[in-house]
């Protein structure tokens, strides 16, 4: 309890920290914010021109919406996995980047992580609120849905946030951690329904059945991703406009919670320790 006292002593400092990452993101740039639009929109035209138009991946159109526009579909479900991986990363680096500060002065070093999640949550907010207005011109009618969406937003920083706790103490002790992040990151993607729709995974889990004679199927391993849920989630909301599975919602809650206090009890056992090893 009492660490968490002074982590709400700090809220100040996490709000200093959080403003002067996202005044100096992009500074003395030309086109300023837009450039948080870059990496995914060029992955939107990559992914679409691959598995579109090569591969020929057609997912459903959406329920009830009707919108039928794979690139907007797959913004559905890549702007959220590009910001939990993004804030991942640079959750990971904080402590490392800030050892100057922290071998100076003492304050809770859970600031650092969670001020790198929050400035990548502004820029994501800046990418979603582009996402609307583009589901809104090919007819999504996404405006009653935004709260929630906003509450899933949250859920998914929570998420990420936990996990960037744990990242960031293991980087601390093993700087092998950020170039093995990248490799997971890449895995982990593939095996989340962004480019394709988890129904074909369905599908392919019915027709090879149990595994190894047990009734554990694909599908059941498959489950066991929590950005599965996070996406479609997402998807449902904005681009089918729809309630989600409720189960799907339970899931998105559980790891949250699961994440945050799992990585909060990491960091502050491990904190105490970070300054001598840094």
């Amino acid at each position: 309890m009492q660490y968490l006292r002074d982590l709400a002593s700090a809220r100040e400092l996490l709000a200093n920290l959080t403003l002067r990452d996202i005044r100096g993101q992009y500074k003395r740039t030309i086109f300023g914010r837009l450039w948080s639009l870059a990496s995914p929109l060029a992955s939107m035209l990559v992914y679409t021109f691959v598995f579109a138009f090569i591969f020929r991946v057609q997912p459903s159109p959406g329920d009830p919406s009707g919108v039928n526009v794979f690139a907007i579909w797959l913004l559905c479900g890549l702007l959220p996995w590009t910001f939990f991986s993004t804030a991942l990363s640079t959750s990971m680096g904080s402590i490392v980047g800030g050892a100057g500060l922290i071998t100076k002065v003492y304050f809770p070093r859970m600031v650092l992580p969670i001020s790198s999640v929050l400035t990548v949550g502004y820029n994501w907010l800046f990418e979603m609120a582009v996402l609307t207005i583009a589901l809104l011109i090919v007819g999504s009618f996404v405006l009653p849905w935004l709260p929630l969406v906003v509450l899933m937003m949250a859920l998914l920083a929570v998420f990420a946030t936990g996990v960037g706790l744990i990242l960031a103490v293991a980087n601390v002790y093993f700087r092998d951690t950020q170039y093995l992040l990248g490799i997971v990151l890449q895995i982990w993607m593939y095996l989340t329904p962004i480019v394709y729709p988890s129904t074909l995974v369905s599908d392919a889990s019915k027709n090879v059945g149990g595994l190894f004679g047990t009734p554990i199927t694909v599908w059941d391993i498959y489950e066991l991703n929590p950005m599965l849920h996070f996406v479609d989630v997402f998807r449902n909301l904005m681009y089918d406009n729809r309630f989600p599975d409720p189960a799907d919602v339970l899931a998105c809650v559980a790891w949250a919670v699961v994440a945050l206090l799992v990585g909060m009890w990491v960091f502050a056992r491990k904190e105490k320790r970070l300054a001598e090893i840094l």
